[in-house]
């Protein structure tokens, strides 16, 4: 058979073959679907138990109101703060709270001072997942899944003290008290008809207390799922460095949009630590994110307290969120280099040496215990 005026032979006819672009192109897109559809289940799994816990805060709820440790606002602190390490969620405790408030169970500045405590006391569940991660590869890259557990618990600390502060001197001033807000159950009805019957489900086969076990281990397991989302670190991390991210107010702003879309800090900052153990994200990097976070986690606690019979619950919460805003920004446009240079600094020498490390998480529980005590002592 000679070959014809296109080069092919006559008779016979050969079959188009794909090249390797198109090949690596279809496998790309096709690596891009299986992600999405692992990422939306693990999203979903999320925000399922941040609401098993805040279904489990309820349950208990009415047997501790009017109770110690409510004596005055520092014990409130501590119980806050100490709430948000038992349930691995700052969410259920500032729900409580304003419930609590709604009820006539807490003054304003004792609800003040536990909705910053429940925000402090979020954090540390990034710290749990940070150490989980790090047993699990072997103790390798610690400074980076354990180490953002201790930033996200500085950062909070650092703006969310200064913040409540500024919070209490504008409802004592009165610059809230034209915020009327009696807002609709929007939210509450999608967050009803989508995460609902799941809830309810649990809520009939568990007594409340195991609710928040029931959270936790869907926290676990919406993670594994975030874990093979990732993709590599080896084979495609050149890929991933988009210069943007390095960019603080762009970090900052997508801190906002992600605890906003999960309506949990704990949520938003512990996806942080797979991305960092897979050396995705530097150290540094981070702390923007985990400041804008730590302003739109209240927006769950603002709709609940909107729907409180009293307008001040709403006046608190936003009193809290524009606060931590304010000191935020301040941080961010004037102090960022300084502040975020001794974050680090401190994290460097806390993970220095295990005892270090183990004296860290002894004076987080510490503090908070210790405010909650004077609870004992008097009232306010």
């Amino acid at each position: 058979m000679k070959p014809n005026v296109d080069g092919n032979l006559d008779g016979v006819a050969i079959p188009d073959v794909a090249t390797a672009s198109d090949l690596a192109s279809s496998s790309g897109w096709w690596r891009v679907l299986q992600k999405v559809v692992v990422f939306l289940p693990a999203m979903f799994l999320f925000i399922l138990a941040i609401q098993l816990m805040k279904a489990g805060a309820s349950a208990i709820g009415p047997t501790i109101e009017g109770q110690f440790p409510f004596a005055n606002g520092v014990s409130t602190l501590g119980t806050g703060w100490l709430g948000a390490y038992f349930v691995l969620s700052g969410s259920p405790v500032a729900a409580t709270t304003i419930s609590l408030f709604g009820a006539g169970a807490l003054t304003k500045l004792q609800t003040l001072t536990m909705l910053s405590g429940s925000r402090l006391g979020a954090s540390f569940i990034v710290l749990l997942t940070g150490i989980l991660f790090t047993v699990r590869a072997k103790g390798k890259r610690k400074q980076e899944s354990i180490g953002m557990g201790i930033q996200a618990l500085t950062m909070t600390a650092l703006v969310y003290l200064p913040g409540m502060a500024l919070a209490y001197l504008m409802l004592r001033g009165g610059l809230m008290d034209g915020v009327q807000w009696h807002a609709s159950t929007e939210l509450e009805a999608v967050l009803a008809r989508i995460w609902g019957p799941f809830v309810d489900f649990a809520k009939d086969h568990l007594p409340g207390g195991l609710l928040f076990l029931a959270g936790l281990g869907t926290i676990l397991l919406s993670f594994k799922l975030l874990d093979r989302v990732l993709p590599q670190i080896d084979g495609e991390r050149a890929e991933y460095q988009h210069h943007w991210i390095k960019k603080r107010w762009v970090m900052f702003g997508l801190g906002c949009l992600v605890a906003t879309l999960t309506l949990s800090v704990s949520v938003a900052l512990t996806v942080l630590v797979p991305l960092a153990f897979k050396g995705y994200l530097k150290r540094d990097e981070a702390l923007p994110y985990i400041m804008g976070a730590n302003i739109t986690t209240l927006a769950d606690t603002l709709v609940v307290a909107m729907l409180q019979r009293t307008p001040v619950a709403a006046q608190i919460v936003l009193a809290e969120a524009i606060g931590v805003a304010v000191i935020s920004v301040l941080v961010l446009a004037f102090a960022y280099r300084p502040v975020s240079g001794g974050v680090m600094r401190l994290q460097d020498w806390l993970l220095t040496e295990n005892k270090r490390l183990a004296g860290f998480v002894g004076v987080i529980f510490l503090v908070p215990i210790s405010l909650l005590l004077t609870g004992l002592f008097f009232r306010a």
